[in-house]
């Protein structure tokens, strides 16, 4: 079946099952001339086993590499050679490492002295070994040849340039439509008559039929009943009935007792035990018939389970794809067809039915096509952001709105584009991450190091389209490992939120400036502590511009980053401040004083989020080998770029290399806001010569690092595995806000 679902219907199937065959015949032989008795028990319990444990799932994945590579140009333009030899590499490691690990441990069963189990083992070692080597020059030759004739076929196709036949993706000539049908009713016949005959033969068994006739009054016979009669009559029991019953003939074929057979003796002796067994059940006339039932019952169950078990997933969605789509009727059909088309949506494929019929279905959208809801949406009957609502299934909706926003695009080109749609965890998006979501964005993942952080070996995930980068950070990872390591202090730990209010005149505002400041810090941290169980005021910082007061809310948030919590406590707190000064006019719950995602020097000096400071020293020779370079040359350009040239830019937390590449690559992999690298990356670098001038020391103070391990973008499953990775997954179970320091 999964060489079916290819496009072979026999060819190759056969030529696997006579690859197994040879491999069987082979290993009995082999096991023969080693002098392990294979006994015929042995044997017939062995072969469902054989089947299950040997299988045939590598001549599958070789198959189907074979044709993948096929299908990446026409074959005409292909060198058949090359293209098996380009399958054969990419999937020969794989299946040499498996074969290597199942016969290793096939090899130790047959080292057990477990009768049984030692023959069934040897067997199954030496069977996997001739499989794996006929299968990589039998059986490629067998592919090869069979490519060279899809291609010939292919050839002559493109020559006649016929349409009563078309080529499917692996090259297969697939018959007319019209034919399908006949052949489909002479085979229903077949197997209607072949079961119904089968069904006679099983209840004719349990009736008194008279039996085959045999006439009496033939001369061997007759001859012998008149005997039996004087014989009779001359006995003691005359005066008794004699009832005799007569069989027809059984002839005998007398065989020489020498043998003339090219089948050695070990592989003959537990064929015949087969054979003489299935002989004496299958003349019964009860027994035979059921186990014809049975046979058949079997074969269609274990065909069902390999079916489920081996078959491929995408086999189906293949299948699907590829049948022919039913002629549509003659009504308002659109020209491009919506990719995501789900079988449990009703209506005829490719028909549209009127807008008031869409309409009067509405509450009901899985009887509406992905046609007729994109109707709705152009007409202006659905809203297009609310599509997951009403839908309720999630990547439908993702479906239908990327096709409308393609076809009112100017290039037309966004329903049929690379951009990923299926698979994926659309339901922790919606309502929390995105909004309008045509698809996602794969971005490569990287690990560097590990580096030794605090004495932990830490892996480091970064997500980046950036070639090197990586590459760089582990280089470093390298350079401060060889000298035991980074350690880091986090200094303190406040997200911060500044909202603007203004009064009438500057008497009142600094009137407010002296409330919080003084008295009405305790009432302004009471309220503000009431809206949250994590989120605690630690420091108030007032400032004033003319009759405008801003107020810098610095709190801790626990594991979270803490927007939201904050922004809730602000507004609590402004109430509470609004009842001591009516006059109070409330001009933004974030007044830029924060300051968030935008440069500012209250950042870099007040600090924002989690303030770190982290050292190591790397030894000169560990610099000079690893970083290709010298301790007194690093200082030197430390101070003369970093320092100085950042200073005459007048940069605010720009004095390093490039803070914000490594910082912005781990938080697209761990799920934070990358907007947030603006302030985040905030960081000096300094070096120092140590040791005699021998050793470098170097530090990296960054004030402002605002992350989280719960809310934002770690609720995505892969963000989460990241995060997981690092241990720092969620809220710490006894300590809040642990895991979001240690993250920092």
């Amino acid at each position: 079946m999964n060489m079916r679902s290819m496009g072979s219907r026999y060819t190759l199937a056969t030529a696997v099952i006579v690859n197994g065959f040879f491999s069987f015949m082979f290993a009995l032989l082999t096991v023969n001339a080693l002098g392990v008795d294979v006994y015929p028990v042995v044997l017939a319990e062995a072969i469902p086993f054989l089947a299950v444990t040997i299988g045939f799932e590598r001549h599958f994945k070789l198959t189907k590499r074979v044709f993948e590579f096929s299908k990446e140009t026409s074959l005409t333009k292909q060198e058949i050679r090359k293209t098996i030899v380009c399958a054969v590499d990419s999937v020969a490691l794989p299946i040499t490492r498996d074969c290597i690990m199942e016969i290793t441990v096939l090899a130790l069963g047959a080292k057990s002295g477990i009768s049984g189990l030692r023959e069934f083992c040897l067997l199954s070692a030496i069977l996997l070994a001739y499989d794996f080597i006929i299968m990589f020059t039998w059986y490629t030759a067998v592919l090869a040849l069979k490519l060279e004739l899809l291609r010939i076929r292919e050839i002559n196709a493109t020559i006649k340039g016929t349409s009563t036949s078309e080529t499917t993706g692996t090259g297969y000539i697939r018959r007319t439509v019209s034919d399908e049908p006949l052949i489909g009713r002479v085979k229903l016949l077949m197997i209607v008559g072949f079961v119904a005959m089968q069904l006679f033969k099983v209840c004719t068994t349990f009736q008194g039929t008279a039996g085959p006739q045999v006439s009496v009054m033939e001369p061997g016979v007759s001859n012998v009943l008149e005997k039996l009669l004087k014989q009779h009559r001359a006995s003691n029991d005359s005066n008794l009935s004699l009832l005799i019953e007569v069989f027809p003939p059984l002839p005998f074929h007398i065989t020489s007792s020498v043998r003339k057979t090219f089948v050695p003796e070990s592989i003959r002796r537990p064929l015949d035990y087969l054979l003489e067994t299935y002989t004496v059940y299958i003349q019964h006339p009860v027994i035979s018939k059921w186990i014809i039932v049975a046979l058949f019952v079997s074969l269609f169950l274990n065909t069902y389970l390999f079916k489920v078990a081996k078959q491929p997933a995408k086999v189906a969605d293949i299948q699907q794809q590829q049948k022919t789509p039913i002629s549509p009727s003659p009504q308002q059909v659109l020209k491009k067809p919506v990719v995501h088309e789900k079988k449990h949506h009703a209506g005829v494929h490719g028909v549209i039915r009127t807008l008031e019929e869409c309409m009067a279905l509405t509450q009901t959208p899985e009887s509406l096509t992905d046609e007729e809801v994109i109707l709705l949406v152009q007409k202006g009957k659905m809203a297009p952001y609310a599509l997951e609502r009403v839908l309720g299934d999630l990547e439908r909706a993702v479906s239908i709105r990327r096709a409308l926003v393609s076809r009112a695009s100017i290039t037309k080109t966004l329903e049929t584009s690379l951009l990923p749609l299926h698979n994926y965890h659309y339901d922790k998006v919606m309502g929390a991450c995105c909004e309008n979501v045509i698809g996602y964005m794969p971005i490569p993942v990287g690990i560097a190091g590990p580096m030794n952080i605090d004495g932990d070996m830490i892996h480091i995930p970064m997500a980046t389209t950036e070639g090197c980068l990586i590459a760089s950070t582990a280089r470093g990872s390298k350079a401060i490992n060889a000298g035991g390591g980074a350690s880091t202090i986090l200094t303190a730990d406040g997200m911060t939120r500044g909202p603007c209010v203004e009064f009438p005149s500057i008497l009142g505002a600094a009137a407010c400036k002296r409330f919080i400041e003084e008295e009405g810090a305790a009432v302004i941290t009471e309220a503000f502590n009431s809206t949250s169980r994590f989120a605690r005021l630690r420091k108030l910082k007032v400032a004033l511009a003319g009759k405008l007061v801003f107020i810098r809310f610095s709190t801790t948030t626990g594991d979270a980053m803490g927007m939201n919590m904050i922004s809730k406590g602000c507004e609590k707190a402004l109430s509470v401040l609004a009842e001591r000064f009516p006059d109070m006019q409330i001009i933004s719950l974030s007044g830029n004083y924060c300051t968030d995602k935008k440069p500012a020097a209250i950042n870099w000096i007040e600090g924002r989020g989690k303030s770190v400071v982290a050292e190591a020293v790397i030894p000169g020779a560990v610099v000079e080998k690893v970083l290709k370079t010298t301790v007194a040359a690093l200082v030197e350009l430390n101070i003369s770029k970093n320092l100085v040239g950042s200073a005459m830019a007048g940069s605010v937390g720009g004095f390093n290399a490039q803070a914000a590449n490594i910082l912005t690559a781990v938080y697209l992999a761990t799920g934070q806001d990358p907007a947030q690298n603006v302030e985040s990356s905030n960081c000096i670098t300094l070096m120092k010569a140590v040791n005699n001038n021998q050793d470098l020391h170097i530090s990296c103070s960054m004030p402002s690092i605002e992350v989280g391990t719960i809310g934002g973008g770690t609720i995505l499953p892969p963000q989460q595995a990241m995060l997981d990775m690092l241990g720092v997954r969620g809220p710490h179970p006894t300590k809040p806000g642990a895991n979001a320091q240690r993250l920092a």
